[in-house]
């Protein structure tokens, strides 16, 4: 597997064991839907948390948040609306979140931005 993939994959772990920490119920890791995935899905308590996890290396120089493109957030927001459909949460809260972590070396920092973005932005317009 290559290093960015590893990387990532350890990045979700460790969202995913920060939202344990902090009371978050994992609801699903690496949902699918129609034509998105979703990294982490959790209950806060009775809030829906769709959570987008971006990690990269400290030496970057664009942080992790950034890279997610409004064509991500419109196509989560789609995978958002078939999850709740399909086990029957249309009722509940939900937001959308990003956590973002940078490695330098062995160390690692996290930043957890609630309320990253707004359901169903506009579909975005693609340059010509």
């Amino acid at each position: 597997m290559a290093e960015h993939n590893d990387l990532g994959k350890e990045g979700e772990v460790r969202a995913s064991l920060y939202l344990l920490l902090r009371g978050y119920h994992i609801l699903a890791r690496n949902w699918r839907g129609a034509d998105c995935e979703v990294d982490i899905i959790a209950d806060d308590y009775g809030e829906v948390v769709f959570v987008e996890v971006k990690t990269r290396m400290q030496h970057g120089e664009v942080l992790p948040e950034e890279a997610v493109t409004a064509n991500r957030m419109y196509r989560m927001s789609r995978a958002a609306e078939e999850f709740l459909a399909a086990n029957r949460l249309r009722e509940n809260p939900f937001r959308f979140d990003i956590i973002a972590l940078t490695k330098d070396g062995e160390n690692w920092k996290l930043r957890h931005l609630k309320q990253a973005f707004l359901f169903r932005p506009k579909k975005p317009v693609r340059p010509q």
